[in-house]
């Protein structure tokens, strides 16, 4: 008998078959007898009040069925705290469709629903309002002096480190210091997939929601909260999530209308928002940050300051962590930082990949790029010289951290050694060639999360509320499932995405592999022991005496590890089990004495390669190495399909993402997948993936930390740096456009 070993092997994704056949269905794609369509009419200007809204000729379309507007809406919660959800930030959650009042360009104002797609478009373009203008302020630059710390702290996120020695006197009396500013623009995710909702009316106040959604049952409280329905109402499923990166965890304003509209007409809605919409909630805010480095001669460092002022609605305080990767990354015993907002009147920002870190890190590694020129010290020796072996922010050891060996092995594969140190220094043709590198980092989280198994003699069935928004979370549920119990992956069922399965938190965060395999492997763990206990009880079990560290599940038996001829069938048990199952559910949670005594982060090195043309300034990426160390790696398919994901991200920060407003309308004028750039294929080189060996007996029994998240951090300033390096010009405002490096460049070359 041969042990049935799945984790860590390069595994196919369980669900990629659904996927490429089309069986896998998204939120837009379920059906419902006489199923209704609403499409959404957005507001012209950023701030003021609709003085009358004409819905008249909308009315009049045939097959429109009705028109919804602030004012024949269906009542609502009064209550600020009925909106918030389980991701939302401090302040008055937005409300569709609740008065008069407008808050932002874009802002939904009415619902048109028709018993066809074509007749709610048609209509909604018909649909127009009278406006009452206020003065409206969306341009960050124009009031960065007004900015405060915020009010309240967002749950989750930390505030700025605490201050640590003399920051002033150190940085004085530097041998080598400077401070500069370092801008970031406001991008939006735009995922595949268009946030959407179904609802399906079931009669008796009852509906079913599919959702674009990375929480089922976040989506269900607040749909329960904002309607004043009880949760056994309200089922909300999400199988299957065309991307969302951050921009659904908190439930956007599609599923309210659609629910809204659902419960006015006793019928089944359907609300697509079109990609322009798609511009007309969270997105990554805006940041003006700025970072003080003194350091001696020799680069070594003295004094270091990061503050950071960035973006949010006026009516929540939107935060994330920019300044704290500071302390966490390098050694240095005089530190201060600095966390302010600005209001703006434009929709409260959102979780992005990476949020605050692939802010962060852009600043924090571009000017430790720009001490090691001021030094005359090699970028990576600098870092090496000032690693950091506890976190300086809480003072506490790592539960492990082999940055050195990414370091190391990055270096290694990308032949950093062969780097000529002079920026302009290396040439291909007509084109520049600059190397960079820089660091990433990421926390490491796990979350509570329940899971049932279920074995039967159709296999056994692992079932979680949590999503799986492409990052391969149904295959190593799956693989860990199969491996404890023995079974061949084909006998494995993995469930996600519903709402009535065991809770879940929010899928993000990088935590859904630590926090969900984690409590895969409590449950199987609990099931075996229920399996050996039934085992030993059958007639002539040749178990019976053998203790649990006896006995082995393999090929679909528990077997004694001396002989593997004295088994008993899986199958058998169940047969004889009550209903002819066998379940167990349960739950696992972070140690909390480990939580509070160690720093947990994923580390990363990424090294970059561009080529710039000498007379267009145009820029291309191609190289880019990541070595990666985030503990025990389940999967290394996916796993390295998600730092190929973030890695491109991170490039696309670094070149090509930027909302532009017209601050006269306060309006995105590239609400667009033509002017708002991401990079295509053609855009992006191949890229090397290394995962260092990385054992962690501290973070979990699996010694998972995670990975959605450390593949864009650091990205977009190794790029950023080999900009420089090819160029001799530092771009410290993204995106690094053709016009910002030609202005850098020498006429005469």
């Amino acid at each position: 008998m041969t042990a049935t070993n799945h984790i860590g092997k390069a595994t196919p994704r369980v669900d990629g078959r659904a996927k490429v056949t089309g069986e896998a269905k998204y939120a837009a794609e379920f059906q419902a007898p006489g199923l209704l369509y609403g499409v959404v009419v957005s507001g012209t200007i950023a701030r003021g009040r609709i003085a009358k809204i004409h819905t008249e000729l909308a009315r009049a379309v045939p097959n429109v069925v009705e028109v919804i507007t602030h004012e024949n809406r269906a009542k609502t919660a009064w209550l600020s705290r009925s909106y918030a959800d389980d991701a939302a930030p401090p302040g008055s959650p937005f409300r569709a469709l609740y008065d008069e009042e407008i808050h932002y360009n874009s802002q939904p104002i009415a619902l048109v629903v028709a018993e066809n797609f074509e007749a709610a478009r048609y209509a909604a373009s018909v649909v127009t309002a009278d406006y009452e203008t206020a003065e409206h302020q969306t341009d960050l630059k124009t009031v960065r002096h007004e900015a405060k710390e915020p009010s309240k702290r967002r749950d989750g996120i930390e505030p700025p480190a605490s201050p640590r020695g003399d920051f002033t006197k150190a940085f004085a009396d530097a041998a080598v210091n400077f401070e500069n500013e370092y801008i970031t623009p406001i991008a939006h995710h735009n995922p595949l997939e268009m946030h959407a909702s179904t609802v399906i009316w079931e009669g008796d106040g009852a509906i079913t929601v599919y959702d674009k959604t990375q929480g089922v049952q976040n989506s269900q409280g607040y749909i329960a909260s904002v309607f004043g329905l009880s949760t056994d109402k309200v089922r909300v499923l999400s199988p299957f999530v065309g991307g969302a990166f951050g921009s659904g965890l908190r439930p956007q304003y599609q599923v309210f209308l659609a629910v809204l509209a659902a419960i006015m007409l006793e019928r089944s809605v359907r609300v697509v928002l079109t990609r322009q919409q798609m511009f007309s909630f969270g997105y990554r805010p805006e940041t003006i940050q700025s970072v003080a480095l003194g350091s001696n001669k020799d680069g070594l460092l003295e004094a270091l300051r990061h503050r950071a002022i960035a973006n949010t609605s006026r009516f929540e305080e939107y935060q994330e962590n920019i300044v704290n990767w500071s302390g966490a990354l390098y050694r240095c015993a005089n530190a201060a930082y600095g966390y302010e907002l600005a209001p703006l009147d434009l929709y409260t920002p959102a979780d992005m990949r990476a949020p605050g870190g692939g802010l962060g890190t852009f600043a924090l590694e571009s000017a430790m790029d720009e001490l090691a020129y001021a030094t005359g010290v090699d970028p990576l020796a600098l870092r090496l010289l000032n690693y950091s072996e506890r976190d300086q922010n809480h003072n506490k050891d790592y539960s492990s951290k082999k940055l050195r060996q990414c370091y190391q092995q990055g270096a290694e594969r990308f032949g950093w050694d062969k780097r000529s140190p002079a920026p302009g220094s290396m040439r291909d043709g007509h084109e520049l060639v600059g190397w960079g590198m820089a660091t990433g980092i990421w926390e490491a989280y796990q979350m509570k999360t329940s899971v049932k198994v279920s074995l039967s003699s159709a296999g056994l069935t692992v079932s979680t509320a949590s999503a799986d928004i492409g990052t391969g979370t149904y295959t190593i549920m799956t693989q860990i499932a199969a491996e404890l119990l023995g079974l061949p992956l084909r006998l494995v069922t993995a469930k996600l995405g519903d709402s009535s399965l065991p809770a879940s938190p929010i899928e993000g965060g990088s935590w859904t592999a630590a926090s969900v395999g984690s409590a895969v492997q409590t449950v199987c763990l609990g099931l075996r022991e229920e399996l050996v206990k039934q085992a030993k009880k059958m007639p002539g079990s040749p178990l019976t005496k053998a203790g649990n560290e006896e006995l082995i599940f393999a090929d679909g038996r528990i077997a004694l590890k001396s002989d593997a001829s004295r088994s008993v069938s899986l199958m058998d048990v169940v047969a004889q089990a009550k209903d002819g199952k066998i379940e167990h559910e349960g739950s696992e949670s972070p140690g909390l004495i480990d939580s509070y005594r160690y720093a947990r982060f994923t580390h990363s090195a990424v090294f970059a390669e561009v080529k710039i043309d000498d007379e267009l300034g145009i820029v291309r990426v191609t190289r880019l190495v990541n070595a990666v160390a985030a503990g025990r790696i389940l999967n290394p398919l996916t796993a390295r399909s998600q730092i190929i994901g973030g890695v491109a991200w991170g490039m696309s920060m670094a070149l090509h993402e930027e909302a532009l407003l017209d601050h006269r309308y306060g309006r995105y004028v590239n609400h667009n997948l033509a002017e708002h750039h991401v990079p295509v294929n053609a855009d992006v080189p191949e890229i090397d993936v290394i995962f260092v060996d990385e054992k962690d007996d501290i973070i979990n029994d699996l010694g998972i930390k995670g990975v959605g998240e450390i593949g864009v951090t650091g990205t977009a300033a190794a790029i950023a740096n080999a900009v420089f390096h090819a160029t001799g010009h530092r771009v410290r405002d993204l995106p690094i456009t053709p016009d910002k490096v030609l202005a850098g460049l020498p006429w005469e070359r």
